[in-house]
């Protein structure tokens, strides 16, 4: 074996492949290939493995026990919900390796870790409403936010595509294109409400500088949800996605199919859509209860 190859285990450089693969043929942005580096990194270490061969199934149980026992930042241990995104990596990893045809454990035999429901933090309709009647549409903030909130609930944008969005925004159409993850493109509607408000807030716009229709941060965007949610008096923790949320399920309990809203959210997966169907099956069953008329007998 050459002085060189044991500097670089078998492993360590099909995972730099592996992860040039995921930049390049699968187009994942270098957020994506930094956290699989990362996951992989630390099932490497955790190993000890050099060849893809050493990857087995007893190999998996270990690293399973290890990564539920693992410390989380916050305290205690690693969220199931963490612990299956290094299972994903390495699933992601093992897929590549079995297209390659390199011998390694089979990607099928992961199993991820059982998570419980996932739950969609709502407000009311009502709450909602007054969330978008918070700003005060007197000064020119007040405007921004105005028209953020309402961009916002009719696009169901993600915050990060909510900051990209040029100021040149086109306002003659009802509908612009938005590059999401993944880099897919998908299609959004401006509501009438929506449209007036953006229009309003850059008649007023002073600084000429910024390009950005609402020149802020995620993070700004959030203290301003926050902010708005307190005087609106509600007590629940307000976020944008929390919007995205309610824009959702506003569309399917309206009765918009789930392949229209997936492709409105721009999920990659309908399974990630139908989330919002615990909603409005909730909403089914009080129907149900109020209109279904008991049998007379």
């Amino acid at each position: 074996m050459s002085h060189n190859m044991s500097k670089t285990s078998e492993l360590e450089q099909l995972k730099r492949e592996f992860l040039e693969y995921t930049e390049i043929q699968k187009g994942r942005s270098i957020n994506t290939v930094r956290n699989y580096d990362h996951y992989l990194s630390r099932f490497l270490a955790f190993s000890k493995a050099n060849r893809a061969i050493d990857i087995t199934d007893s190999l998996m149980r270990e690293y399973r026990l290890w990564l539920n026992r693992q410390p989380a930042p916050e305290g205690g241990t690693l969220k199931k919900k963490t612990q299956n995104y290094y299972l994903i990596a390495l699933r992601a990893f093992l897929k590549y390796l079995a297209k390659r045809g390199v011998k390694t454990l089979s990607p099928e035999t992961i199993e991820l870790a059982r998570v419980g429901e996932r739950a969609i933090d709502l407000i009311t309709p009502t709450e909602l409403n007054r969330l978008l009647e918070a700003p005060d549409t007197s000064t020119v903030a007040g405007l921004r936010d105005k028209a953020m909130l309402e961009t916002l609930f009719s696009t169901g944008l993600r915050v990060s595509e909510l900051c990209s969005l040029p100021r040149e925004l086109d306002l003659r159409s009802e509908e612009f294109s938005i590059r999401g993850k993944g880099e897919k493109i998908r299609v959004v509607f401006l509501s009438p409400t929506a449209k007036e408000t953006i229009k309003k807030y850059l008649d007023k716009r002073k600084d000429v500088d910024d390009d950005k229709l609402f020149p802020m941060n995620p993070r700004g965007v959030q203290r301003v949800i926050r902010f708005y949610a307190t005087k609106a008096g509600i007590t629940k923790k307000v976020t944008p996605h929390v919007v995205r949320h309610m824009f959702a399920t506003d569309l399917l309990s309206n009765g918009a199919d789930l392949r229209s809203v997936q492709m409105l959210l721009g999920h990659a997966n309908i399974a990630t859509t139908q989330i919002y169907t615990h909603v409005t099956d909730k909403q089914l069953r009080e129907a149900h209860k109020k209109f279904h008329s008991r049998r007379k007998s």
